[in-house]
């Protein structure tokens, strides 16, 4: 898979060199079940029409250049996302810079340059998806703004008990603590990876802390794995059995959380959980 990091300086050179392909759309952060299923609706779609698969994410968030948000609470670095990616069978990934003179430019600016110049016939997303100033586009205007020349895949929302899958919903659920319900939101336990010193942990930046509290876990680094308990608070992740912590968990350590122990609960309130300052780069 070949990433390539899009702005406006460098847009029209990789416009030159595209070729025929099948475009996921989305931000994509957290690759839960319904961006999963996005993305392999368009790699059937690429299949059948024996052309490449991309996707097409944004950074930083939307939300914090539209909603100027300071503090947004990332599911997953962009590190992470194009491993998974990468996985899932892409060809190329297009992470586009997204500013203020992104975020202004019309509908169908953005489909004939983003798009149709960079050799998209056909895009697939969530049925929520927009594009363009105010986001004035939508999945029912892109095959009008595309002049015809870009067929559409719309894929419906994605539920769990009744309610839609979101990174939105995942982040809460993080805020909140409940761990213990994000495999059936996103495949698997959610993980953090850290800088650990065998007593403190630090997660590295574009992760979401789960709220104050204790928590199982299990900590992994290379092919070595360890369970254990870890509290969590508005300075980062505390390993709480100092006397059985393995000599290995130091340097690039991975938090897999299991559950919170509900007998434990920090009386930290929630506004100081922002978890914005201590992350390493």
């Amino acid at each position: 898979m070949e990433t390539i990091y899009l702005n406006k300086e460098n847009l029209a050179v990789y416009q030159e060199m595209a070729s025929a392909n099948v475009m996921a759309l989305g931000c994509f952060d957290g690759l839960h079940h319904g961006h999963v299923k996005v993305i392999q609706t368009a790699w059937q779609e690429a299949k059948d029409r024996q052309v490449s698969l991309s996707v097409m994410s944004f950074f930083p968030h939307p939300k914090t250049v539209i909603g100027g948000k300071a503090c947004f609470h990332y599911l997953m670095p962009q590190s992470e996302k194009e491993k998974r990616l990468c996985e899932l069978g892409l060809d190329t990934f297009y992470l586009v810079e997204f500013d203020r003179d992104f975020a202004g430019r019309s509908p169908q600016v953005f489909v004939k340059e983003y798009l149709v110049n960079l050799g998209v016939i056909h895009a697939v997303a969530g049925y929520d998806f927009s594009y363009g100033s105010r986001g004035a586009g939508n999945m029912d205007t892109l095959k009008l703004d595309s002049g015809d020349r870009i067929e559409v895949t719309t894929v419906d929302k994605v539920e769990h008990k009744g309610e839609k899958i979101s990174s939105t919903r995942i982040r809460q659920l993080l805020l909140d603590g409940n761990v213990e319900e994000l495999p059936d939101l996103i495949g698997h336990s959610y993980e953090s990876i850290c800088e650990g010193t065998r007593t403190f942990l630090t997660p590295y930046s574009h992760y979401t802390l789960p709220a104050p509290g204790r928590y199982e876990v299990t900590l992994k680094r290379n092919s070595k794995s360890f369970q254990t308990e870890v509290m969590v608070n508005e300075k980062g992740v505390t390993l709480t059995r100092l006397g059985q912590i393995p000599s290995w968990i130091e340097g690039n350590v991975t938090i897999v959380w299991n559950r919170r122990m509900k007998a434990e609960k920090l009386q930290i309130e929630k506004k100081d959980h922002t978890f914005c300052r201590p992350l390493l780069v």
